[in-house]
């Protein structure tokens, strides 16, 4: 399954919340050396229930517009069907 996030790195707190169709998220590292996206793989993982592994970045690695990807076999869309835009 494939969502367009907005990434809004150096942020105060870590979050994930959505507009309309595209969720946005927080993180709190800075957008150098991969790390903030490391931390939208971590914190998406963890705000949909499944293995960071599951998650991944498929577009727009230097941008704060992406395409995230995720195994929509693990993910259990019973528990996160609300947290998924467009449902």
């Amino acid at each position: 399954m494939k969502i367009k996030i907005q990434v809004k790195p150096n942020s105060k707190t870590e979050e994930v919340s959505q507009k309309g169709e595209i969720l946005t998220v927080k993180v709190k590292e800075p957008p150098k050396e991969g790390k903030a996206n490391q931390a939208v793989v971590k914190l998406l993982a963890r705000h949909f229930g499944v293995p960071r592994s599951q998650v991944r970045i498929v577009s727009s690695f230097k941008n704060r517009n992406k395409v995230i990807e995720i195994d929509s076999d693990k993910i259990h869309l019973d528990k996160n069907k609300e947290k998924l835009p467009g449902f």
